[in-house]
C-alpha cells in the first residue's frame, strides 16, 4: 500500500516522484519499472552525453518546437521551464553547458552523471524501486469495491495499491491497451524523429559529411497535404513542410537536425505516404537559384583557366561539391571557361533545388521517439491529470506529445511530471 505509485521508470518517472518527495516528504511513495534496467532513455541519449534540455528560456519560443502539443504546453512552461530543469540539476550539484546548437548536456558529457543524480535522489527520499514489474491492468476506485478510495495495479504475480498513480512508461503499447481499457482515447503512434533512407549517386560514396542545408519535400508528391510547420527561425511560419539546419549524409542517406526536424513535423503525413516521397535540398541555403547562377558566371570570369572540380567557390564540403558538379554533367578536368551556360544553370539546379527520392526510413531504437499516444484532449494541463477518473495522472511520451530534436522531448518529461507531482502534493 502507497500514497502514490509511479509507473515507468524513466526520465518523466523518476523526475516526478523526486519532486513529490520533496514536496510531500510524508508520503510512501513507489516507481514500478516492467525492466531490470531504470532510465534507458537517459543512458543512450545524444549518444551517451544526455542531451537533458534545450537553452530556450521563452516559453512561447519553446512550445513552438512541439508539432503535437504546442498549444497544451504552452501553459505548462509558464510554470516549469528550461531555467528550472537547470535549476533542479544544480541543485544536486550537477552544472550544464550549452553547445552552439543550444542543446544542454551535463559538463562531465555523460548520461551516467544524470543517473547517478536520480538514483541519489530517490535513495535519500526514500522512495521504493521496484524492478522486473510489468504492470498487466489497473483498477480504478468504485463505491463496491473493498478498497474504494485507492487504485489498485496489478502484476503477474502481486497487487499493489495506491491513492494516486503517475504514469510514465512512454509509447508503450501495453499501458496504452490499459488505459483503453479505463475509457481513454489513444492517438494511434506513428514513428517521428527518424532519418531518410536515400540511394542516390550524388551522395554514395561520402558518408560522415554534414553541411548546413534547407529540406522540402516537393509539394507535387503530397496532394492537398499542406501544414503549418517551424523554419529556422521559431517565429517564422511556412505553408510547406521544410526545415533548415545541419545535414548530415550517411551510409542509407540523409540524417541530422534538418532531417530529424523535418521528420518530427511531417511524421503522421510521412507515414500516409509510406515513406516514399521526393525531398528537395538547397545545399547552400543563403542563395536561390537565379542568385546562385549569377555567382557563377562571375567565378567562370574570374578563374577561367582553372578547373570546375578544383576551384571549389562555395562554403560546401569539397567532396560533396565534386559530387554535384558531377551531376551537372561537367567533366573532372574542364576548366571553367570551357562551361557552357547550360552546365551552369544545371549546377545552379543541383546546388540550390536538387530532387532526391526517399524510399523508407531509419530510426534510433533506443531514441525511439512517437506521434501519438493519449488524446490530449483527455487531458487537464494544469495538473496533468486524467479528465476521466481523479487521482490519475500522466507525464512524458505516453501523451500526444513529440518534438523535434534538441533536448525539448525531455522537457516535455520533466514539466509534465513536475506538474503533476504539485498537483499531486497538493491533493
Amino acid at each position: 500500500m502507497y500514497d502514490v505509485i509511479v509507473i515507468g521508470g524513466g526520465a518523466a518517472g523518476f523526475y516526478g516522484a523526486i519532486n513529490l518527495a520533496e514536496f510531500r516528504p510524508d508520503l510512501k511513495i513507489a516507481i514500478l519499472e516492467q525492466g531490470k534496467q531504470v532510465l534507458g532513455k537517459v543512458k543512450v541519449s545524444g549518444g551517451g552525453r544526455c542531451n537533458v534540455t534545450h537553452a530556450q528560456f521563452n516559453p512561447k519560443i519553446l512550445s513552438q518546437h512541439y508539432p503535437r502539443g504546442e498549444k497544451e504546453l504552452l501553459g505548462p512552461f509558464n510554470t516549469h521551464h528550461t531555467e528550472h530543469t537547470v535549476e533542479f540539476f544544480q541543485k544536486r550539484g550537477i552544472e550544464l553547458k550549452i553547445e552552439d546548437d543550444g542543446r544542454m548536456f551535463p559538463v562531465s558529457n555523460s548520461s551516467q552523471t544524470i543517473i547517478d543524480c536520480f538514483m541519489d535522489a530517490i535513495a535519500s527520499s526514500k522512495i521504493d524501486l521496484i524492478r522486473n514489474t510489468a504492470v498487466t491492468d489497473i483498477l480504478i476506485p468504485t463505491s463496491d469495491s473493498a478498497n474504494r478510495e485507492v487504485y489498485e495495479v496489478q502484476t503477474k504475480t502481486t497487487s499493489f495499491f495506491a491513492k494516486r498513480l503517475l504514469i510514465t512508461t512512454g509509447s508503450s503499447s501495453k499501458m496504452w491497451n490499459v488505459l483503453k481499457r479505463l475509457g481513454h482515447t489513444i492517438i494511434e503512434p506513428v514513428p517521428s524523429l527518424f532519418t531518410f533512407n536515400v540511394h542516390d549517386p550524388r551522395i554514395e560514396g561520402i558518408p560522415g559529411i554534414s553541411t548546413h542545408a534547407r529540406v522540402k519535400v516537393v509539394s507535387r508528391d503530397l496532394p492537398g497535404k499542406k501544414i503549418t510547420v517551424s523554419l529556422k527561425s521559431s517565429a517564422e511560419r511556412s505553408e510547406e513542410l521544410v526545415s533548415e539546419g545541419p545535414l548530415l549524409i550517411t551510409h542509407w542517406g540523409m540524417s541530422g537536425p534538418a532531417i530529424l526536424k523535418l521528420s518530427a513535423w511531417g511524421a503522421r503525413i510521412l507515414h500516409d505516404y509510406q515513406y516514399r516521397f521526393r525531398i528537395q535540398v538547397n545545399w547552400v541555403p543563403e542563395y536561390h537559384q537565379q542568385g546562385l547562377f549569377s555567382f557563377l558566371m562571375e567565378v567562370k570570369e574570374l578563374e577561367a583557366r582553372k578547373t570546375v572540380f578544383r576551384t571549389h567557390p562555395l562554403d560546401i564540403p569539397k567532396r560533396l561539391w565534386g559530387k554535384l558538379v558531377q551531376a551537372a554533367g561537367i567533366l573532372p578536368d574542364q576548366k571553367w571557361a570551357d562551361i557552357s551556360k547550360k552546365q551552369l544553370q544545371e549546377l545552379a539546379r543541383e546546388l540550390t533545388a536538387g530532387e532526391f527520392l526517399v524510399e523508407g526510413k531509419s530510426t534510433f531504437k533506443e531514441e525511439f521517439v512517437t506521434a501519438g499516444g493519449i488524446d490530449l484532449k483527455e487531458v487537464n494541463f494544469k495538473t496533468f491529470g486524467s479528465k476521466l477518473h481523479p487521482g490519475l495522472y500522466f507525464a512524458g511520451e505516453i501523451l500526444n506529445i513529440d518534438a523535434i530534436t534538441g533536448g525539448y522531448n525531455f522537457q516535455n518529461a520533466w514539466t509534465g511530471s513536475y506538474l503533476a507531482a504539485q498537483a499531486i502534493a497538493n491533493s
